[in-house]
C-alpha cells in the first residue's frame, strides 16, 4: 500500500488544526491576559496597602493626618458601606460587654461608663458619604449643618452596648465634642434613636475653644473623677477620646479610618 497519500492526509489535517489553534490563541489575547494579570496584582496591592494605611490609623501609628489618601478613598468607601465595617463595630462592643460583666459595681452610683457619641453612638456616615468619606478637608460649618438635622442614625452594637451597661448598673457619662449650643438638637437626636437615661452629657463649652481634643476630654475626664466617679469603660472612634488623663480601666477603640482629631 502506497502510503505517501495517507500521511499527506494526515499532514494536511494537522496543519490544518495548528491553523485553527493560531486563530483562537493569538499572540494579542495572550498578551491582554498577561495585562490583565498585572492589573489584577495592581488592584491587590493597592487593596493591601489601604488595608495597612487603616490598621496603622487603628493602631495609631500614623502622624496626624487631614483626609484619606486619594488612592484609598474607594477602599475606605467600600469598608464602610459593607460587612467589614458593621463586624468590627459589632466585635468592639462584644468586648466591651464581656469587660462590663467582669466589673463588680460598687452599688454607689458612681460606677461609670463613658462614651465618645459622634461615630461611638450616633453614625454621621450619611454626611461623609456626601463628602468623600473623608476624601474632603473636613468643614465645620457644612458638618454643623448636619448636626442640626438631628437624623443622625445610632450605631445599632453601640446602643446595645449602652443599654446592657445601664443595665449592669453603671452610669453612662457621654463626652462630646459638640458644641454646647447644639446641646437640645443633640439631646433630641439621641432620645429619637433609643438613647436615655444618662448621667451626664457633656459638650464643649467656651473655655474649651482652641483645646485639641485629648486636652478636652482628658479635663472632662478629670472633673469627672474628682466628682466621684470611678471610670471603669471608655469608648470612642478616635484616640483622642482613649488617651491623655483619667481614661478609666478599659478603653474600646471603635473603627473610623474617615477622619482623624488630635
Amino acid at each position: 500500500m502506497n502510503l505517501a497519500f495517507p500521511l499527506l492526509l494526515l499532514f494536511l489535517s494537522a496543519s490544518s488544526f495548528a491553523d485553527q489553534d493560531i486563530l483562537l490563541l493569538s499572540r494579542p489575547l495572550i498578551a491582554d491576559r498577561a495585562q490583565n494579570v498585572a492589573r489584577d496584582d495592581d488592584a491587590d496591592d493597592l487593596l493591601i496597602r489601604c488595608t495597612s494605611w487603616r490598621v496603622a490609623g487603628e493602631a495609631n501609628n500614623l502622624a496626624p493626618w487631614q483626609t484619606v489618601p486619594p488612592e484609598c478613598g474607594s477602599y475606605v468607601r467600600e469598608y464602610m458601606t459593607g460587612k467589614g465595617y458593621r463586624y468590627d463595630l459589632e466585635i468592639a462592643a462584644r468586648e466591651a460587654a464581656a469587660f462590663a460583666r467582669s466589673v463588680l459595681l460598687a452599688g454607689d452610683g458612681k460606677d461609670a461608663w463613658v462614651f465618645d457619641v459622634d461615630e461611638t453612638l450616633l453614625s454621621n456616615l450619611q454626611y461623609y458619604a456626601d463628602h468623600g468619606f473623608g476624601l474632603e478637608l473636613f468643614d465645620s460649618h457644612e458638618f454643623d449643618k448636619w448636626v442640626e438635622k438631628a437624623v443622625a442614625p445610632a450605631i445599632q452594637s453601640s446602643l446595645q452596648l449602652y443599654h446592657q451597661v445601664l443595665d449592669l448598673g453603671f452610669k453612662a457619662i457621654l463626652l462630646t465634642g459638640r458644641s454646647e449650643a447644639h446641646r437640645d438638637i443633640t439631646i433630641d437626636n439621641l432620645i429619637s434613636v433609643g438613647f436615655r437615661d444618662w448621667e451626664k452629657l457633656i459638650l464643649r463649652g467656651p473655655s474649651d475653644r482652641g483645646k485639641s481634643a485629648k486636652i478636652y476630654k482628658s479635663e472632662r475626664r478629670s472633673v469627672i473623677v474628682a466628682d466621684g466617679y470611678r471610670i471603669h469603660g471608655n469608648s470612642g472612634d478616635q484616640w483622642s477620646d482613649l488617651v491623655g488623663s483619667e481614661i478609666g480601666h478599659r478603653s474600646f477603640k471603635l473603627p473610623n479610618p474617615m477622619y482623624y482629631i488630635p
